[in-house]
């Protein structure tokens, strides 16, 4: 399948190296291993340099998109540059994100043909169910973690102050949580991990719940940069709701 896929693109941009059919029976040459690898990485960069210009260009509307949760506050620039240095971060941020799943298929390419059916037929499926997973944290994170932690702060203190907030730590705010939560969302892929190599199986992970309330409750702690406990409870529960569904 590997085979196909590095044939196919190389045949629509021919910009990687192809791995003949000999070397399919024999041991590719370190020099050999060493330049495809090279090749891939430089090509990697350039989709992620590419993406990330890309993304600058258009840096008004990612912006747009990230101010969203917290509707009717009003940003402020409380050093020269501030603005720009921050649209370079989203900038770079949303090229690692557009060029994660390139990136990461040109790691399998490498890496496929190395290894057995069966080594294969495992690590394809937790590769995507991982990217899927991640995708679906960066979501619940945009969509129900954000709104909660910010309407927490902004409702805590309505009465007493007014608002302003630097725009560069409310993206370092967001980035963290986001991306956190991404990450959060990888507990079924290391589930199935740790069952595949017969470390605990599915019903002791099952047995163990009691330690994964108090386990999650603190992670929840952890990840979310802010200390209300509506965002605290909210991940909390995601991370448990992963854990009894990869168990």
């Amino acid at each position: 399948m590997s085979k196909s896929i590095s044939a196919q693109f190389n045949k629509e941009y021919g910009v990687l190296p192809t791995r003949s059919n000999s070397m399919a029976d024999d041991e590719m040459a370190l020099s050999e291993h060493i330049e495809e690898f090279s090749q891939r990485f430089i090509f990697c960069l350039i989709l992620l340099t590419c993406f990330t210009i890309v993304c600058f260009a258009d840096v008004k509307d990612i912006v747009k998109l990230v101010q969203a949760p917290a509707d009717g506050i009003k940003f402020l620039q409380f050093s020269p540059g501030e603005y720009f240095f921050a649209s370079v971060k989203i900038a770079f941020f949303s090229g690692i994100l557009i060029s994660s799943p390139l990136i990461l298929s040109q790691i399998l390419l490498y890496t496929l043909p190395g290894l057995t059916k069966t080594e294969r037929d495992i690590i394809l499926p937790m590769t995507v169910g991982s990217g899927l997973l991640f995708g679906v944290g960066l979501w619940f994170s945009y969509t129900f973690l954000i709104p909660a932690a910010l309407n927490f702060f902004i409702a805590y203190g309505a009465d007493i102050v007014e608002p302003f907030w630097s725009f560069e730590q409310y993206f370092n705010f967001v980035a963290v949580l986001i991306f956190s939560t991404g990450l959060a969302f990888q507990v079924p892929v290391i589930q199935i991990v740790v069952g595949l190599l017969g470390i605990i199986s599915g019903k002791s992970m099952l047995k163990s719940w009691k330690y994964v309330v108090v386990i999650a409750t603190i992670l929840g702690a952890i990840i979310t940069p802010s200390t209300d406990p509506i965002t605290q409870l909210l991940l909390s529960g995601a991370l448990l709701a992963l854990y009894l569904s990869g168990a």
